[in-house]
């Protein structure tokens, strides 16, 4: 059985906050669908701010920290979830999932690439009760493949701009492998996180998906790191 979590970067309008007035911030809807799930919203998606605000946000996410609240309705009465950054040792981040009531449900761990013995960024998921499922982003083939095209990327830039076409990218697909089976899929794409293995939580897998969105490139500007 496979579930898809599929994260929306496009916001949600704002809404007037009935008590002040002022606007609050935008939400951004994971849906869940798979056999014997009803596709729905799980969860609204906002990044939780520092005490500085914007500004102490967007430059700490620079060093890979992140910060996001996951409420079960977009009126922000039920928490589902939380995503904070427990360490941050530069080449390694490490996030807590914590669900409603603060207890952890699951750890992702980002490991650069380069650093620390790999080629390629590794994720890596653990949730109680199932094996830890490893991830590296991209395959090898379409790296080495990138590597060799490399000093042709300035035209290709080029021919995007003058075409308005889509701008090259590098590969960004991960699969992760719990005990020699694949047991989740990000597909880049559709920004969505497949999960198929038994036992995983769906909390955790949106969780991961706003993640991985947020990690989306210099190309375009990701979900969390807007400046209003």
């Amino acid at each position: 059985m496979t579930v898809s979590l599929t994260m929306y970067d496009t916001p949600r309008p704002r809404r007037s906050a009935q008590a002040t007035g002022l606007l609050v911030p935008p939400l951004h809807p994971v849906h869940i669908a798979g056999p014997g799930v009803q596709p729905h919203v799980l969860a609204h998606v906002e990044r939780e701010l520092p005490p500085g605000g914007i500004p102490a946000y967007r430059g700490d996410r620079k060093r890979g920290t992140r910060s996001f609240l996951l409420w079960a309705d977009d009126g922000r009465a039920q928490k589902l979830a939380r995503l904070v950054t427990q360490s941050n040792e530069g080449h390694r981040v490490t996030y807590q999932v914590l669900d409603a009531y603060g207890q952890i449900i699951g750890t992702i761990t980002r490991r650069k690439a380069f650093r620390g013995g790999g080629l390629r960024v590794r994720w890596t998921v653990s949730q109680a009760g199932v094996p830890d499922a490893v991830g590296y982003k991209g395959r090898l083939f379409w790296w080495a493949f990138c590597w060799l095209l490399s000093p042709l990327l300035p035209f290709a830039l080029v021919a995007a701009v003058l075409d308005n076409g889509d701008l090259p990218r590098a590969p960004r697909r991960v699969r992760w492998r719990a005990d020699g089976q694949i047991a989740m899929e990000h597909k880049p794409s559709s920004n969505a996180v497949l999960l198929r293995g038994p036992g995983l939580d769906p909390r955790v897998g949106a969780a991961l998906a706003a993640l991985l969105t947020s990690f989306r490139g210099w190309y375009r500007t990701s979900w969390d790191d807007q400046k209003e």
